[in-house]
């Protein structure tokens, strides 16, 4: 089989390129050559620059693929330009969206790959929901051959799953951090070698073409249960403040955390994972959060230059938690 990725190095896409590899395939990567030290051996690599159009239609002129993945797709816009260019050109074409993009508020679990699509709290969901719908009509109306791949929350060992490593640094020194809502809303976190199982069996499958599928583990955590599985690692004990969603997101101008908290993370988060196993029987998850972020942890307390602390956010934190505790305690002068 042999497939062209657009991107290749990023978190999702590095364990699909080594597993794709590891397996046989073909593969061509197309992106910038910032970040290709990692490439397995025998990788094939296209310098270039997707967003110029004219330059990669020549430098792909007259190739033919089993697959083309694009990772770094983002806009209606940006799947336009990949069908102009691959339509004719591949058997199969997958774009990778996000779980993100299904309904929120959530209303109901475990979610399906029927559940509606709308997010009116995150830019990014609504632009990968008109990706998604744009692809389709190409589908039914050009035939051009799509799968789409809705990820959920996948992480690797340079993905810290809290906002940055300063909630890291304060673990460890024992200051509060902050977790949204009041700890109990339900989250999935996937290993990024768990997702590239179930995406490798995906490609080239046929029966996927025209459907949407999500790759998730089955493995459910409360964000309580998330963190205090990072401080056991840390050898620590987290001092966990809870904060209304809406508050950070309406105090947190500078990072704009309306989307992340209150359309995503603010949510009970359980996927059902039938369709995957359907299209590729045997796929299981078998890295437990517990296990995975070990790797994280040891792989930033061995690069020094990564464990950057945002002051700013850092005082951000200082400044809710006080806040939080001190109109607490006018509410209870009040009634004394």
């Amino acid at each position: 089989m042999k497939a062209l990725f657009i991107g290749g190095t990023g978190t999702i896409s590095t364990e699909v390129t080594k597993l794709f590899v590891k397996q046989g395939g073909e593969l061509c990567v197309l992106n910038r050559g910032n970040h290709n030290g990692d490439l397995p051996q025998g990788v094939q690599v296209l310098i270039g620059d997707i967003h110029d159009e004219g330059s990669i239609q020549t430098l792909l002129q007259g190739q033919t693929f089993d697959v083309v993945v694009d990772f770094i797709a983002f806009t209606e816009e940006e799947v336009e330009r990949d069908y102009r260019l691959f339509a004719g050109k591949t058997k199969q074409y997958i774009f990778i969206s996000s779980a993100s993009a299904y309904q929120k508020p959530c209303l109901g679990t475990p979610i399906t790959e029927s559940t509606p699509l709308c997010n009116p709290y995150w830019q990014y969901s609504r632009d990968k929901i008109a990706c998604e719908e744009c692809l389709m009509k190409h589908y039914r109306e050009d035939h051009f051959p799509v799968t789409i791949v809705r990820p959920s929350h996948t992480y690797g060992e340079k993905s810290l799953v809290v906002e940055n490593w300063t909630v890291i640094d304060r673990m460890r020194k024992g200051k509060p951090v902050i977790v949204q809502g009041d700890g109990t809303t339900f989250w999935t976190l996937t290993h990024s070698a768990d997702f590239a199982k179930g995406f490798v069996g995906l490609m080239g499958n046929v029966h996927t073409v025209g459907h949407a599928v999500h790759i998730t583990s089955d493995e459910a955590l409360t964000w309580d249960q998330i963190y205090q599985i990072i401080g056991n690692i840390l050898h620590v004990t987290p001092q966990i403040v809870h904060v209304s969603s809406d508050f950070l997101a309406e105090t947190s101008p500078k990072w704009d955390l309306r989307g992340a908290f209150v359309g995503d993370k603010s949510n009970n988060i359980i996927l059902d994972n039938s369709k995957i196993k359907a299209l590729v029987p045997g796929f299981c998850c078998t890295i437990p959060f517990s296990e995975g972020y070990r790797e994280v942890v040891a792989y930033y307390l061995a690069h020094p230059e990564m464990q950057v602390v945002d002051p700013d956010f850092d005082r951000w934190c200082d400044l809710v938690i006080d806040a939080q505790e001190r109109a607490k305690q006018q509410v209870i002068a009040a009634f004394q």
